[in-house]
């Protein structure tokens, strides 16, 4: 690659990604025929990795950037799926993923650390020194039971007629 001119053009994950993309690329000009959606899902998939990388890296809030590398990340694991895919019905060798899939690996262990970092706004830990007062908890449970019933609530047993505090309402 050229001299870096983006700051995304510093990281190796940035830089690894445009490799598995270039590999990705030699590998799919054999791929054709039945074997075309796959590829051209890979494609998208492939070239969402180091897109989502560099559009994240130029987020200035720290939570926009943490998702937008989970977002590459998850592109590197539909990529190593789709090369399963290639690999079971005959597109691709058993070889050649495992050489690509190496890097994703990498690529998945970078992105994870980096929107770990930047996934940051969280609350110190804290112990909080709080006494609960039982005894008090307690007694305001046993008082509940003597609370008579709100002559505004319809009775419990099945009466139609129930009073608003001054007559009886009965519904129509």
């Amino acid at each position: 690659m050229n001299d870096p001119i983006f700051d995304h053009d510093r990281l190796d994950v940035y830089r690894l990604s445009i490799e598995y993309v270039a590999d990705a690329f030699d590998v799919c000009k054999s791929l054709s025929g039945l074997h075309r959606h796959a590829r051209d899902q890979w494609l998208r998939a492939a070239q969402s990795i180091p897109l989502n990388i560099a559009e994240g890296n130029g987020k200035r809030s720290l939570k926009d950037r943490a998702r937008f590398f989970d977002i590459a990340r998850g592109s590197s694991f539909e990529c190593a799926a789709i090369q399963d895919v290639l690999v079971a019905t005959g597109g691709v060798n058993d070889s050649t993923s495992r050489d690509l899939k190496s890097k994703l690996k990498r690529i998945v262990a970078m992105l994870t650390r980096m929107a770990m970092k930047f996934d940051g706004v969280k609350e110190p830990s804290v112990d909080y020194a709080v006494a609960i007062d039982y005894e008090h908890e307690h007694r305001d449970a046993e008082h509940e039971h003597e609370i008579g019933p709100d002559p505004r609530r319809a009775p419990e047993d099945g009466l139609r007629g129930f009073t608003n505090g001054k007559t009886i309402v009965r519904p129509r």
